[in-house]
């Protein structure tokens, strides 16, 4: 056995079973090492943010952690992007990231960086192994810190891959991530707070707490105490449709949204943190929230709810206690399909009623998906995962993710053109994997949100230069040619009878479909 024999076996004790990799020369006896692993599914994607995006809509979806395996700095900081997404998203990750052998580094190669340094403002916690002995219980020490829903970054230099072990060694088992600890005095709290606050008190759900069984629960204590059940426009994973509580989002736009927070004075915190704008504006307020306000936070340790909320709902006084008997929770509401051609406001229709059973929506639709929340509360029951950190492009790799952890649902792909165009390769990788995942690709052929935010910074003019950096019409992109390339089954649709057709036939088989819907 050596060293990456150790690392693998460490990872199957600890119940890492996926592996999203993008191996180079460093990373080769990690790669050999898979071959006597069978527990542990390695899938190739084609780029490093395909793999790490994987690997968070995995994460999301699982709640276990998945692996990724990197190549020195420069394939980890290919990664970055949606290092930085999983990040915010508090999905568990644990990433291998080769380095040279130990006694290379000084010589500084062509490929020698700082991959601590790199790592460190993407990752909770980032170790380098010293040698081999050490791999297995690096490895258990990662997939711990991963289980409290966070990154994990284990440097492998190459030495301590190959490195022969004297004798099997067996891994050292993970701990348990620690439930969440109840703040009994926060409970008490916030429970007397919302009480007092009436229809001024909110509770705010974010990171992984927005799930049926803690949205339950907040919609108790609303019925109760008249507070409004917010979740953050920002939110990883959101249970919704029919049969759920359907709690309001928190609107993106900084002006709508300092209007939803005026009406209250009070706000429990659960999995999230004080509301801000996510850009800065010249002539607007930062912060969402009014001046003044109380926040109670309930999960400072933790982003799960489930626990806190269930305790702020017995911490009631048992006549208000009394009113949450019942929850109104959301009804079927599936409209007729509209016709004629497309539009984002069609189109907010059209997904109500096409969302499956139990689907996993991933919803990159940027401006032209301004609807679709509003619409889709009377859907079937779906999870919808939403943008958490910003970084564009991450909506194919967190669908990747999210139908390996799930292989049993269909996932539903909203992509804006202008950000599917950042890692249209996770489409081989849904190709070769035979995930079942249908990808929207809203073509309005321009970077829409970013002619908005001209006027929102001040900018009311744009010139034929500039321009020239918000459209991508110029040639126009062929969706339909890329996802074939990449051997997934591709459509375009140009009118809302087309797009109907196209996702029937799509849902109607097993496997990757693609759909170009021209806007």
């Amino acid at each position: 056995m050596n060293g990456a024999d150790s690392l693998l076996a460490a990872l199957e004790h600890n119940g890492v079973t996926t592996c999203f990799a993008n191996p180079g020369t460093s990373e080769m006896h990690f790669v050999a090492a898979l071959d006597e692993t069978p527990a542990v599914r390695g899938i190739l994607g084609l780029f490093e943010g395909a793999v790490t995006g994987a690997a968070d809509g995995y994460g999301r979806m699982a709640d276990q952690p998945a692996a990724t395996l990197l190549h020195l700095g420069p394939g980890l900081s290919n990664g970055l992007s949606n290092l930085h997404n999983a990040l915010r998203a508090h999905s568990p990750v644990v990433n291998v990231i080769g380095d040279h052998a130990s006694y290379h580094r000084d010589l500084d190669a062509p490929l020698t960086s700082d991959i601590e340094g790199t790592a460190r403002p993407f990752s909770h916690w980032v170790r380098t192994s010293v040698d081999e002995h050490a791999l297995s219980s690096d490895v258990a020490d990662a997939v711990t810190v991963a289980r409290r829903g966070q990154v994990a970054s284990l440097i492998l230099p190459a030495d301590a891959a190959w490195n022969e072990l004297p004798a099997a060694v067996s891994p050292t088992t993970a701990q348990p991530a620690p439930l969440p600890v109840v703040d009994e005095l926060a409970v008490e709290s916030a429970a007397r707070a919302l009480v007092e606050a009436g229809s001024r008190g909110a509770i705010l759900m974010g990171g992984r707490t927005p799930r049926e069984d803690a949205l339950d629960a907040a919609g108790r204590i609303a019925t109760a105490t008249g507070a409004t059940v917010l979740t953050s426009t920002f939110s990883p994973r959101v249970t919704r449709g029919a049969g759920r509580y359907a709690a309001m989002k928190v609107p993106y736009a900084v002006d709508p949204a300092q209007e939803l927070f005026a009406q209250f004075d009070t706000i429990v915190l659960v999995g999230e943190k004080p509301p801000v704008a996510f850009f800065a504006y010249p002539t607007k307020r930062s912060t969402l929230y009014q001046p003044g306000t109380r926040f109670i936070d309930l999960t400072p340790e933790t982003p799960r709810a489930d626990i806190p909320l269930t305790a702020v709902l017995d911490a009631l006084p048992e006549v208000v206690r009394a009113r949450a008997a019942s929850v109104q929770l959301a009804d079927m509401a599936l409209p007729q399909r509209p016709t004629g051609a497309i539009t984002a406001e069609k189109l907010g229709t059209f997904i109500a009623e096409a969302i499956p059973e139990n689907a996993i929506v991933v919803d990159e639709s940027i401006t032209t998906g301004w609807n679709f929340n509003a619409a889709t509360v009377g859907a079937r029951p779906h999870d919808w995962i939403n943008v958490t950190g910003g970084s564009i492009g991450w909506a194919m790799p967190v669908a990747l993710g999210a139908a390996i952890a799930c292989p049993d649902r269909k996932v539903v792909t909203f992509e804006s053109d202008g950000s599917g165009m950042y890692m249209p390769q996770t489409l081989w990788t849904q190709a070769r994997e035979g995930v079942d995942v249908v990808t929207l690709i809203l073509a309005n052929r321009k970077y829409q949100i970013l002619r908005n935010e001209m006027s929102n910074v001040g900018v009311d003019v744009v010139g034929d230069t500039a321009a020239k950096l918000l459209d991508i019409d110029r040639p126009t992109i062929d969706w339909v040619s890329i996802a074939r390339g990449f051997g997934v089954p591709a459509e375009r649709a140009e009118t809302m009878e087309e797009l109907g057709a196209a996702y029937d036939r799509a849902l109607a088989t097993e496997g990757p479909a693609l759909i170009e819907v021209v806007l």
